[in-house]
């Protein structure tokens, strides 16, 4: 990750999930994140809808011209690019594994201007709708609202590998404080 914003995002939500592959959405508090609301959005996992925003900073609707609650996050990129972000976003959602990648965006100006996105899941659960959320974070800061973004790069944020415990260890902590020893009559 190259953007400090990206960065504090990341550690802030990679803290909340624990052991878990994701936090619960409910343990996101915006508070804690406040310096950063205006890059950070959400998105709904509705595939045929094109991923609609949920919610938006106001630094992201600044930079796509408009605001885009329930707009499609797919379709703010270029046709080339399309597909790719659509298969990234349903690989974060469906095997909860953060993306990072590189974006660029034409200015009405013609100005040529970069961006990070970091997309992060959620853990899902039963009976409720799966969502995600990210970071959309420019580099630039003189580029004022872009057109198409492109998607130039990006990689999958692998978790680290779970630390190797004792069997015994793994087995009192599937058992949850009910256990039956086998005994003698």
């Amino acid at each position: 990750m190259k953007h400090p914003a990206s960065r504090e995002f990341f550690a802030y939500w990679d803290g909340k999930r624990g052991d878990a592959r994701a936090p619960d959405r409910s343990d996101i508090e915006p508070a804690a994140v406040r310096e950063l609301l205006g890059d950070i959005f959400v998105l709904s996992c509705e595939a045929e809808a094109g991923y609609p925003f949920r919610v938006a900073g106001t630094r992201v609707c600044a930079l796509l011209g408009r605001d885009v609650k329930d707009q499609s996050f797919a379709s703010l990129f270029a046709a080339q690019s399309r597909h790719e972000i659509e298969e990234i976003i349903a690989v974060v959602a469906d095997e909860t594994l953060p993306a990072i990648a590189g974006l660029t965006a034409t200015s009405p100006r013609g100005q040529v201007s970069h961006f990070e996105l970091l997309l992060l899941p959620f853990n899902s659960r039963a009976h409720t709708p799966i969502s995600l959320t990210g970071l959309l974070a420019p580099f630039e800061t003189n580029h004022g609202a872009v057109s198409e973004l492109t998607l130039t790069s990006w990689r999958y944020i692998h978790p680290p590998p779970q630390k190797i415990i004792p069997r015994a260890l793994r087995k009192l902590a599937i058992a949850r404080g009910f256990m039956v020893y086998e005994g003698l009559r």
